[in-house]
């Protein structure tokens, strides 16, 4: 919706009090703890444990697809939403995907209800485990290990702030069956008439079945961020989830999903789909002792569907080199970092001419 009047239709919401909790010592607005699971008071130090709740499920709860009332995208695009800091009555604009961010006025934690908007809530949250300052430590080893990266951008790179978020994605569980028709091939080599080995493929029709379940496949439901980069950080340890606390978003900033949960199972649908037929694929060449498969046609079944709806845990950053600047990111459960770096033009000059002149003394050698 561009051309949005913020002014006319912007709607007020109400954040919630488990994340505006003051600390008992020094009265410093408390945020989650990566390191201890629990809120601390980035002031004076003090931690309290996350309160349990008796009558809530440890973990997000896997749902049947099929009972999904709210399954379509939400694209609300530069629609906008005031929220009032009950810390210090500042009003601030958020995007309206916002589920949490913080006050810029009094630094207090701003948590929106979770049903200020008709989209889902979430079912789980895989709480950060890893600190800003080891995400810092791990990009240094990181970019360190880049052989093309020149020298002096290794030396000089520093992460600029970093900024931990929730990221939604959603989550499905399927069991499959498959059948399947095609050919393999088994390689022969013969010698050809100029005398010159040459290799002949005798082919096969083959056909069959194929099973196999599907746990806890990600879809990212943010279009926001860099999704190939986002990819390289998985996997992600999604058992370990929490089930949804807003206590755990405190001092982070978070995301709704945009992604709705139809358009999410149908890109599932179609990496299964892939991953399937590259499986039949290895399984027909192992069982087979065959040396390619073609024309390989499968049709797959989906059955006993369940999804969840998580936010998982990204510290986000960058650096300038040479007046450019370069996105990398960090997984804020497994350490992970992935993020673009700058190329130093010698070092791959250097890495191609010796391939080449490898290339070129193995010729040699054969002659």
């Amino acid at each position: 919706m561009n051309g949005f009047d913020t002014n006319l239709d912007a709607r007020m919401v109400s954040t919630m009090a488990e994340t505006d909790k003051k600390c008992p010592s020094c009265f410093g607005v408390m945020e989650f703890d990566p390191e201890t699971g629990g809120l601390s008071c980035p002031y004076c130090g003090h931690t309290e444990a996350i309160p349990a709740n008796s009558r809530q499920r440890e973990a997000a709860v896997e749902l049947p697809l099929g009972s999904a009332e709210q399954t379509e995208n939400f694209d609300w695009g530069m629609e906008t939403k005031i929220v009032i800091c009950k810390a210090c009555g500042a009003e601030s604009v958020y995007d309206a995907l916002e589920l949490a961010s913080v006050c810029p006025f009094c630094g207090s934690n701003q948590v929106m209800e979770a049903s200020d908007q008709n989209a889902m809530v979430p079912g789980g949250v895989v709480p950060f485990q890893i600190t800003d300052e080891k995400a810092s430590a791990l990009f240094r080893t990181w970019i360190k290990k880049k052989w093309f990266c020149p020298n002096l951008a290794k030396e000089s790179a520093k992460a600029k702030h970093f900024k931990g978020i929730y990221l939604p994605y959603w989550t499905f569980d399927a069991d499959t069956s498959s059948s399947y028709t095609g050919e393999f091939g088994k390689d022969k080599v013969r010698k050809g008439a100029n005398g010159q080995d040459k290799v002949h493929t005798t082919w096969y029709p083959v056909e069959g079945s194929y099973e196999e379940r599907f746990d806890d496949e990600l879809i990212c439901a943010s279009a926001n961020h860099n999704l190939l980069m986002l990819q390289r950080l998985e996997p992600y340890h999604t058992a370990e989830n929490k089930a949804y606390k807003p206590e755990y978003l405190a001092g982070f900033a978070a995301e709704r999903y945009g992604l709705g949960i139809s358009n999410a199972w149908e890109l599932t649908q179609d990496s299964i789909r892939f991953q399937i037929k590259k499986n039949i694929e290895d399984d027909i060449k192992n069982r087979y002792r065959a040396d390619r498969v073609k024309d390989l046609k499968v049709n797959t079944i989906f059955c006993n569907m369940t999804y969840k709806y998580l936010l998982l845990p990204v510290w986000l950053s960058n650096y300038t080199y040479k007046g450019r600047v370069y996105r990398f990111m960090v997984n804020g459960q497994t350490g992970k970092v992935a993020g673009g770096t700058p190329v130093s033009k010698p070092k791959v000059i250097f890495a191609i001419t010796a391939v080449l002149l490898m290339a070129a003394l193995l010729l040699w050698m054969l002659r």
